[in-house]
């Protein structure tokens, strides 16, 4: 398994976003089709438990994302429906996604990609990231379990951005799997939580390894 160094500080980070139980299920948080895979019963938590914070602090933490990375499923879901959302609420973040480069991980060279600005990478994944770095201020993995999986097997990401649900599901595809790097996170910032108990973990990535001992008496 490969591993990338800590990036240069001049050139572009990339920056997982996920909201996540806190027994660790990111598995399809905002619609009760969005990912039923493995028979997964509770697509569309997210949902059920709404949360006052979480949407400012959305938006604030794409104020410098110049590039969409996403998995193929997560792509679907997008290209589905931000091209039609660009007014309202939401319409910051439609006219944002809609501006900037989607980039789709994926294997399959015949896939559709008819959302403008899209184009497919993923036949080397640690070489394009690089090249992605080398042309973007801040790429964003929003969802994506499966490609966040790879990124935290190979450390191919500088930031891991994770809004964390007071709710236990017991099943659903995981953030962190048995596949991770081990390694050592910087909180960059106190958690925050608000009044639905939702918490916001920022954590920077580091080439620090984990180190083991004994507590002596």
């Amino acid at each position: 398994m490969s591993t990338s160094p800590s990036p240069d500080p001049a050139s572009g980070r990339i920056l997982i976003d996920l909201f996540m139980t806190l027994d660790g299920v990111a598995q399809g948080p905002g619609g009760v089709d969005e990912d039923t895979s493995g028979g997964f019963r509770f697509s569309g938590w997210q949902a059920g438990h709404p949360s006052s914070a979480v949407g400012p602090e959305v938006e604030k933490g794409m104020q410098g994302l110049d590039a969409l990375l996403l998995g193929r499923r997560t792509y679907d879901i997008f290209a589905a429906y931000w091209p039609h959302h660009t007014e309202g609420e939401s319409g910051d973040i439609g006219r944002l996604f809609n501006r900037v480069p989607k980039y789709v991980a994926t294997r399959d060279a015949g896939m559709s990609l008819e959302w403008e600005g899209s184009s497919r990478v993923g036949a080397d994944l640690g070489a394009e990231i690089a090249d992605l770095r080398a042309r973007h201020r801040e790429v964003h993995v929003i969802g994506s379990v499966d490609l966040v999986h790879t990124l935290l097997a190979e450390g191919l990401f500088d930031e891991l951005n994770l809004w964390v649900y007071p709710i236990l599901l017991g099943s659903g595809k995981k953030v962190f799997d048995d596949g991770a790097l081990p390694s050592v996170l910087t909180l960059l910032e106190p958690a925050a939580s608000d009044a639905e108990g939702v918490t916001l973990l920022r954590y920077g990535r580091t080439d620090r390894k984990p180190e083991v001992g004994t507590f002596d008496d």
